[in-house]
């Protein structure tokens, strides 16, 4: 114990000198031979970590080619096909933002989630959950290059919102049944789309995602498995798990899986693609989506082209067609009419600030707060510190499985439970709440494990 509250101050030392070397507003230049990085800070001078947050800037493009060295030092480490799970990657490949945060861009255009409850036959249904589906992975893509979010530590949560036009109020009648408190987010109102993800998982890791919007009754749960793989020039990321949207008006659920992940060209300016097949299935209609992600050929071809194919019941022919690239432009047809559409252009739809509270008002395991100091000394280029900030959250969990393990206690996730062989749910969803008669509180008693 004492050894370890000794890294924690000598961290924390390290932490504070290297602050202080990005002057503050108003002090004076320094030599141009080392130029400053400035980091946004508060009234008081304080590093405004928030801002830190939204800050989306990339400081650091090509960092791979200025890394050489160590990317082919990890490289000679590693065979083609081994499980990169356990691998210490650089620190400079990192964005800024833990994987909980990055799942929550699946509603970065929360109209278009919202919007499928507004159609009128199931056929329009399932093409706006294609819509709003494909449309989501352009704001999941911070960087110009790829990096790797945060793995999240287990317990660590993430919530956020949106917020969204206001809605007509055609469900005031029930509103009196239901808590804004009882929801993801308890300070949200039945007009914003609520968000919470949970790392339910260490070994394998397994993140669990919640969303939900009141008014419009719809929501979604999701649960997902990651194993990265080096495949020689490239990292591969197998994405395991299903997401599953509810309407809770029609009883309507759309079954969906998730494509797989590449990081392309990793000895200079590494570039995300998509590949793989999906498919989007409605048990209680019959429609079904097949989607495939293509990856670029080696010789030609586009980059991030999609192709998906929409079906109902035994037919054999698909009533809807799409084709595209997922970061810039779907085009749409409608095969009984030839009725073409635009499915979606990202050049038009500008995705949504999501709402995250305070870093200061966080609890110490909600992953802005877990990971601030990380963030921190990436912005201000300081790998190494990043590096030791970064050891000194994941000794911290070390440290504490030890305890639990010598103390005979299990793991108790706080907001998802297991659902047999099918995954995670979420303990108390929207549905759930909206059958009761009166709202019960959804959260266990969160952990107060420090890891700040």
């Amino acid at each position: 114990m004492k050894a370890l509250q000794f890294r924690l101050q000598e961290f924390k030392a390290k932490l504070f000198v290297a602050s202080r070397t990005c002057p503050a507003e108003g002090a004076a230049e320094q030599d141009s031979t080392q130029p400053a990085v400035d980091l946004p800070r508060t009234r008081d001078g304080e590093i405004d970590y928030d801002a830190l947050y939204e800050d989306e800037s990339d400081s650091d493009l090509g960092s791979m080619e200025n890394h050489g060295s160590v990317v082919t030092h990890l490289l000679s480490q590693v065979k083609i096909g081994m499980d990169l799970t356990k691998v210490v990657l650089p620190t400079f490949i990192l964005e800024r933002r833990s994987l909980l945060e990055m799942y929550a861009d699946y509603f970065a255009h929360p109209d278009q989630f919202v919007k499928i409850v507004d159609q009128p036959t199931p056929r329009d249904r399932m093409v706006q959950v294609v819509r709003w589906y494909l449309s989501s992975y352009h704001a999941g893509r911070k960087s110009q290059v790829a990096k790797k979010p945060y793995n999240p530590i287990l317990g660590e949560i993430f919530r956020c919102h949106w917020d969204l036009d206001p809605l007509p109020d055609t469900h005031s009648n029930s509103l009196d049944k239901l808590k804004v408190g009882d929801g993801p987010v308890p300070w949200c109102t039945p007009d914003q789309l609520s968000f919470v993800a949970e790392q339910v998982s260490h070994h394998p890791p397994i993140s669990a995602f919640y969303a939900e919007h009141v008014n419009k009754r719809i929501q979604f749960e999701a649960w997902v498995w990651t194993k990265s793989k080096f495949l020689g020039l490239s990292i591969g990321v197998h994405n395991i798990g299903r997401g599953l949207v509810t309407l809770l008006e029609t009883g309507e659920e759309y079954t969906l899986t998730f494509p797989n992940g590449y990081g392309r060209s990793i000895l200079t300016v590494p570039w995300i693609e998509l590949g793989g097949s999906v498919v989007i299935e409605c048990v209680q209609t019959g429609h079904k989506a097949n989607i495939e992600f293509l990856t670029k050929p080696f010789y030609g071809g586009k980059k991030h082209r999609v192709t998906c194919e929409i079906f109902a019941g035994v037919d054999k022919k698909a009533y809807y067609t799409a084709q595209g690239e997922w970061n810039s432009r779907m085009d749409g047809r409608w095969t009984d009419t030839g009725r073409t559409e635009t499915l979606f252009e990202m050049s038009g739809m500008k995705a949504r600030r999501k709402r995250v509270a305070p870093v200061s008002q966080q609890a110490p395991h909600e992953s802005r707060r877990v990971w601030r100091h990380v963030t921190c000394a990436l912005r201000a280029q300081d790998t190494e510190l990043a590096t030791s900030a970064k050891r000194h959250v994941e000794q911290a969990q070390r440290d504490a499985v030890k305890l639990r393990d010598a103390a005979g206690d299990k793991w108790q996730t706080q907001l998802f439970s297991p659902k047999g062989e099918d995954g995670w749910e979420y303990n108390t969803p929207l549905k759930q709440r909206l059958n009761q008669p009166k709202s019960t509180p959804q959260h266990k008693a969160e952990s107060s494990e420090n890891t700040s």
